[in-house]
């Protein structure tokens, strides 16, 4: 117990402040950069002008702002529903259980991947790969084209030339296959992504925002390689670091610590 003047401050008080501190302080990450900050501001705003009108007694419009504040709660779930729904999706989506339960080897998918990605970028073809948990983006598959075929890098390269009907969207990839191709996924809206950057590494974010997925993207401009993972955009990988990121991403053992060091821009979303 530790007094404070004339408060009693124990323990358990100083773990429960750093508990509401710490939600305090993750809310605000989550909300930063984006409209949810600013509605939050309006709101506060309100409450404070509530306050001085029930001290200066103006009954009429404090019975107004009343009103208003009654159906908070509801406004709250309405106007923060985009933020509240990414939330819940991370909350329910664990990247550590996900690597217990999957322990496929991986090793010949990064090789393909890899392999298709050096041509994808030398020749400056547009791409954009999705790597989804066994039981994610079902929704989004069903939309588009199914494949179902094993992956191989002439396969990727093929599907992503301007020449095919599949090379606008993106391919899904679910337990080391191409499940399906030309997927449309959600555009970020998030105000924070750097101009220079197009629609398919806005729809990399937005995918990353509400699913624990992994994407991979090609520029069509500058074939610069990128990938988006939990609302975060790395970009200008090298092919060596990108073999790495993916290693760790799906839980290989074959790390090459000589281009740990690669040189890469992480422009961080969140």
């Amino acid at each position: 117990m530790f007094p404070i003047a004339f408060l009693e401050f124990t323990a358990k008080d100083f773990i429960e402040t750093l508990i509401i501190a710490s939600v305090l302080v993750y809310l605000y990450r989550w909300v930063r950069g984006t409209f949810a900050i600013q509605a939050t501001i309006g709101i506060v705003f309100v409450i404070l002008i509530n306050a001085v009108i029930s001290i200066l007694g103006f009954t009429t419009i404090n019975f107004i702002l009343k009103s208003i504040l009654d159906v908070g709660i509801l406004a709250v779930f309405i106007i923060f529903q985009p933020e509240i729904r990414k939330l819940l999706y991370r909350l329910g989506n664990n990247t550590s259980f996900d690597r217990f339960f999957t322990k496929s080897d991986s090793s010949e998918m990064i090789d393909e991947i890899v392999d298709a990605v050096k041509l994808l970028s030398k020749d400056k073809i547009g791409a954009l790969i999705v790597f989804a948990r066994s039981s994610a983006l079902q929704d989004l598959v069903d939309a588009g084209v199914d494949i179902d075929a094993k992956i191989k890098s002439q396969l990727l390269v093929t599907i992503f030339k301007k020449e095919t009907p599949l090379h606008d969207g993106a391919v899904v990839i679910r337990n080391n296959r191409i499940v399906a191709a030309s997927c449309y996924l959600p555009i970020s809206q998030n105000p924070n992504i750097s101009t220079s950057f197009g629609t398919r590494h806005r729809a990399a974010v937005g995918i990353t925002e509400t699913n624990n997925v992994f994407v991979l993207v090609v520029s069509e401009e500058t074939g610069r390689i990128s990938i988006a993972r939990n609302g975060a955009l790395l970009s200008g990988l090298s092919i060596q670091k990108l073999r790495v990121e993916m290693e760790e991403a799906f839980g290989t053992e074959k790390f090459d610590e000589d281009v740990a060091f690669a040189s890469q821009t992480e422009l961080n979303l969140n």
